[in-house]
């Protein structure tokens, strides 16, 4: 079973649905670490409940990110990480982390990549009219959302279609999606 850790920012949906995953025997993978930089997010709350060690910081700080990435890799060789998985995580990933986990780095997008990248996705897709936005599994570059895309699905948006119900369809494709991409992915089945 490959050891993963989860960079988050947020509420941490993701990061739960990665969780609730690995219980029910979908997902074949230890957690052995939450990274996630907002010491008041709620994905952390999710993390004590789930018993996964948490490590919190505030990239503040540091002197830069070169600073904080080293004190993180130093805890993920620590606990043999073998895989970086972000659930929202709102930072770039630096050179000390790519180079660590060259290809070993995932992420996750609200919207059919190469469109709308960055932040605020849904809401980038809602306001230029798109017809269909969808979500994106992706390995992590230096760039913003730029890596090889692993699996992609599409999501309708239809003429009705509200912010909130929209934000509703992306997310539980997120819920569904993301799990079963890293199974594949980490049981070498892809």
């Amino acid at each position: 079973m490959k050891k993963i850790a989860i960079f988050a920012s947020g509420s941490g949906t993701n990061f739960q649905a990665i969780i609730n995953a690995v219980h029910k025997g979908e997902l074949q993978a230890d957690i052995q670490l939450l990274v996630c930089d907002k010491p008041d997010a709620f994905c952390i709350k999710r993390a004590v409940k789930g018993k996964i060690p948490q490590f919190i910081f505030s990239a503040k700080e540091y002197p830069n990110k070169e600073a904080y990435e080293k004190v993180i890799l130093n805890k993920l060789e620590d606990l043999n990480v073998e895989y970086i998985i972000l659930a929202g995580y709102m930072r770039l990933i630096g050179q000390t982390l790519l180079r660590a986990f060259e290809g070993k780095i995932i992420n996750i997008h609200p919207s059919l990549l190469p469109a709308f990248p960055g932040k605020d996705a849904i809401g980038q897709a809602f306001e230029a009219k798109a017809e269909v936005s969808g979500v994106t599994v992706h390995f992590v570059d230096e760039g913003m959302d730029t890596g090889p895309i692993i699996a992609q699905q599409e999501v309708e948006i239809s003429s009705e279609e509200t912010m909130e119900s929209l934000e509703a369809k992306i997310h539980r494709i997120e819920h569904q999606l993301y799990p079963a991409v890293l199974q594949k992915l980490l049981t070498n089945n892809l």
